[in-house]
């Protein structure tokens, strides 16, 4: 009797992952993350002005990765942020940036990562293009904080250049590529740096297409910081051990590939975008704790 049960649980979730429908919630974190690029990019007339806007504004970093270099970005990029006060202020612990992410994650972990990133939405869409998909070793998640420590901390403060920014894939095609097709003169200046990020932001597009998520789960720095909190975040994700049956539906919704019942919604990886709610089973809901596990 319980086999049978189990089959009937299993057509019903394969009938489920097959025609329901995105729900309410797809769509909302859908518009969250084009709200976030307008957001943070709603300074238009700077392509008009072929500059960069430097405002009071671009003291205050925004949630997502979103380079601020860009003509339109009023706000600052948080970890270029970090880096240009690393390597070229006076106080080489940005505290108020940190204080800021430390607030985000602290109340939801990794939730910027899943609804309030551009170049997380970018990674989302060129990965509906069809094709064959790899798999990204979990081995590799490690390399993010590697990043963070070496390149956005170490060799900042140690050769006073900020060179997460100068190689960074989202700086390159946000601002690189608009100000030098904006600006003639930047065109001549271009050399054989420029075609080094052009070719890391090459290597990244193809990456987005055959992965989930390659960047946000390998190298973001941001993600890494955010991840730290997840464990302790206020908002997370909660599975009944008892309603699921394991049926990997919400790894195949999975933006960066997860098997929720794992107990990886508490881990660095989880990027909180809550698709793992559509559980055809109702295994999984969002709890609301204030003691870490």
């Amino acid at each position: 009797m319980q086999a049978w049960r189990r089959i009937a649980q299993y057509c019903r979730v394969n009938l489920y992952t097959t025609v329901l429908p995105r729900g309410p919630g797809s769509r909302y974190r859908r518009i969250s993350q084009y709200f976030s690029i307008i957001l943070y990019n709603c300074y238009f007339y700077g392509f008009y002005l072929r500059s960069i806007y430097q405002g009071s504004f671009k003291l205050v970093p925004c949630p997502g990765f979103n380079c601020h270099s860009c003509p339109s970005a009023v706000f600052s990029c948080p970890i270029g942020a970090l880096q240009m006060l690393t390597a070229y202020g006076t106080c080489h612990i940005p505290l108020y940036v940190l204080g800021f992410l430390g607030m985000i994650g602290t109340a939801a972990g990794r939730i910027v990562c899943g609804w309030a990133c551009p170049f997380g939405l970018l990674q989302d869409l060129l990965n509906k293009i069809p094709s064959p998909k790899l798999k990204i070793p979990r081995a590799l998640t490690w390399l993010r904080y590697i990043i963070l420590v070496v390149v956005v901390f170490g060799i900042a403060l140690i050769t006073g250049e900020p060179w997460f920014c100068k190689l960074c894939p989202a700086g390159t095609l946000e601002a690189g590529i608009p100000l030098t097709c904006l600006n003639p003169e930047l065109r001549e200046m271009t050399g054989m740096m420029f075609s080094i990020k052009l070719g890391i932001l090459a290597v990244f597009i193809i990456l987005f297409i055959l992965c989930k998520r390659p960047f946000c789960r390998t190298v973001c720095p941001l993600g890494a910081i955010y991840g730290l909190f997840n464990r302790v975040s206020i908002l997370r994700p909660k599975v009944d051990h008892e309603k699921c049956i394991r049926c990997n539906a919400c790894q195949k919704d999975c933006p960066v590939d997860l098997k929720i019942y794992d107990g990886v919604c508490l881990s660095a990886d989880c990027i909180r975008c809550y698709r793992c709610l559509k559980c055809p089973t109702g295994a999984v809901s969002i709890s609301r704790r204030f003691t870490a596990e």
